[in-house]
């Protein structure tokens, strides 16, 4: 985005962000939607400027360890200004009559967390808060008891919450990847046959079809036309952490060097971000450097951060500090920050294939 671009409207995009309650689709075609003030919503902010072209601007993804510290911030600063106890509190986010939706807590508390939707904050802090999180690992008789209210009652995840005792939101996960069509579904290593049919559809879902191969899958729909045979989950890590590079690679399984090291350390480094937790990992491939999923990279980040005696007690830009340093054998990429694998010369050391 141009740097005028940033000044003109997101102020105006994160107060609208957090008093108006959009769904995902809707918040997706508006980021979508270029034009003149003319052209957009009357109630989407917009500047009568040439440069002013853009639709609505907003954050999504995994909130950041900073932003959840926001929202603790602003939840006990609402609790103590409006005298709220830890009991009417539990009242205000979990209200049966839906009416919360528009109450001023919402507001003031998404304004802590600058261009994220209201809705995605009033889930979050939901989810968070939710009496029934974290009951750790699922037993058989609740699947048995999943498997009932399902048959009984559908799809309607709020409604077998109830019925289980978990959130809608286990309920639905631990249904749709572990027990829906469990009975056909395949165990173990992954056959060539079974590996050839997955690529065959996913190229078929998204190549094809002129969309992003790691981005644009329905996964539940990639299940079904395995057959069943694999859940969604079994798909998706199949293909993000192993047949995707490979694909990409033209065949041939890509290895990990420090070349790939060299370059994640300087993308980090170019977002300028806080803290790692803030980093959208699907943002970090471009056309010259994209065989690594998000999930690759970040695991990749992670186990180089890990490798620093003492990282826990660090701050980000220490921490990236040490790994620049850590991969100055690239010299001929020494001088400059590197956020592009066009910008960097062809290493012959390499680390461990990535699995």
């Amino acid at each position: 985005m141009h740097p005028r671009q940033e000044q003109l409207g997101l102020s105006e995009h994160a107060e609208l962000l957090a008093t108006k309650w959009l769904s995902a689709k809707k918040l997706a075609d508006l980021s979508k939607t270029q034009g003149r003030c003319s052209d957009l919503p009357a109630w989407l902010p917009c500047t009568e400027d040439p440069l002013h072209l853009v639709g609505l601007v907003y954050k999504k993804g995994k909130f950041s360890a900073i932003e959840e510290q926001q929202l603790s911030d602003a939840i006990q600063a609402y609790k103590l200004e409006n005298q709220i106890d830890d009991a009417g509190f539990q009242e205000l986010v979990f209200a049966k009559n839906g009416t919360s939706k528009h109450s001023a807590f919402w507001s003031a508390i998404t304004a802590a967390v600058p261009m994220r939707p209201i809705i995605a904050v009033y889930h979050h802090v939901r989810r968070s808060h939710h009496p029934l999180r974290a009951q750790g690992k699922w037993m058989p008789s609740e699947d048995a008891l999943l498997t009932a209210a399902v048959l009984e009652l559908g799809q309607q995840w709020e409604k077998v919450s109830d019925r289980v005792g978990r959130m809608a939101s286990d309920c639905r996960d631990r249904y749709r990847n572990h027990i829906q069509n469990s009975e056909e579904r395949a165990v173990g290593p992954w056959t060539k046959e079974e590996e050839m049919r997955l690529t065959q559809i996913v190229t078929d879902m998204t190549v094809k079809q002129g969309r992003d191969m790691d981005n644009d899958v329905f996964w539940g729909v990639v299940s079904l036309r395995m057959g069943n045979t694999r859940g969604r989950q079994q798909c998706r890590i199949k293909w993000t952490d192993s047949l995707s590079k490979t694909v990409k690679n033209h065949g041939t399984k890509p290895r990990w060097s420090s070349q790939d090291a060299y370059i994640l350390v300087h993308k980090v480094d170019s977002l300028r971000v806080r803290d790692d937790s803030e980093i959208d990992w699907k943002t970090l491939p471009d056309p010259h450097w994209n065989l690594w999923s998000a999930h690759t990279l970040q695991r990749r980040w992670l186990t180089m951060k890990r490798s620093i005696r003492g990282y826990e007690d660090m701050s980000h830009t220490e921490i990236l500090d040490i790994l620049r340093l850590k991969k100055l054998h690239l010299t001929s990429s020494r001088t400059r920050a590197v956020v592009s694998a066009e910008a960097v010369e062809d290493s012959e050391d390499g680390d461990d294939a990535e699995n």
